[in-house]
């Protein structure tokens, strides 16, 4: 292959990698054109998958930063990159290898991190993107409904006091008759000399 060719395979998978939510290594020793072109369906619009070769796959990594990928590229490679929703491609790539055992994970690649064959299957038992939004969106509703409630209820617990007051005061209105009223003062022995001179005048006539 010449080198301008190379270069160009090597940096298109470079973008790959570096682009992609998350790249499945497969191994397809044994899958005829037809299972290939099944298998790209199943996909469908989640993942591209092709069929490349290891040294170039193994620089085009290294140039995205990954690590520990290189044991895996051995036999004939594809890989499939994945663009969508990680757990739906994986399930599907999971699946089919059930299918047709000629199919065999051989690892991944996510978040720029390199995934041995188990972890990515591990990837194929999450929930949905979808399922996960649906979670999402119920929890909120739920917080919503609870964050209202709390909110309603001293609103409502007050209302129900000043009623039970107003039936009370409407009873007896003693109950807030003087409400507001300074108390009268008590009449005390310490009586002011001004007020006591007109009393002791009268007792002297």
């Amino acid at each position: 292959m010449a080198r301008p060719d190379k270069a160009a395979k090597v940096a298109a998978l470079k973008d790959a990698f570096s682009n992609s939510a998350a790249a499945v290594l497969t191994e397809y020793r044994g899958l005829t054109v037809k299972d290939l072109k099944d298998l790209r369906r199943s996909l469908g619009e989640n993942a591209t998958y092709a069929v490349a070769k290891n040294t170039l796959a193994a620089i085009a990594a290294k140039d995205a930063g990954i690590e520990g990928i290189e044991d895996s590229l051995t036999g004939p490679t594809a890989i499939a990159f994945v663009s969508g929703d990680v757990a739906a491609a994986t399930k599907g790539l999971r699946d089919f290898a059930k299918a047709n055992p000629s199919l065999a994970i051989k690892g991944g690649v996510l978040e720029g991190k390199f995934l041995d064959a188990q972890a990515v299957l591990k990837l194929a038992d999450l929930e949905s993107r979808e399922v996960l939004l649906a979670k999402m969106a119920g929890a909120m509703q739920a917080n919503l409904a609870k964050a209202a409630y709390m909110l309603a209820a001293p609103l409502s617990q007050g209302a129900r006091l000043f009623g039970a007051l107003q039936t009370a005061a409407e009873a007896n209105p003693s109950l807030i008759a003087g409400a507001g009223s300074a108390p009268a003062a008590e009449a005390t022995d310490e009586t002011p000399a001004a007020e006591a001179a007109p009393e002791a005048a009268d007792a002297a006539e």
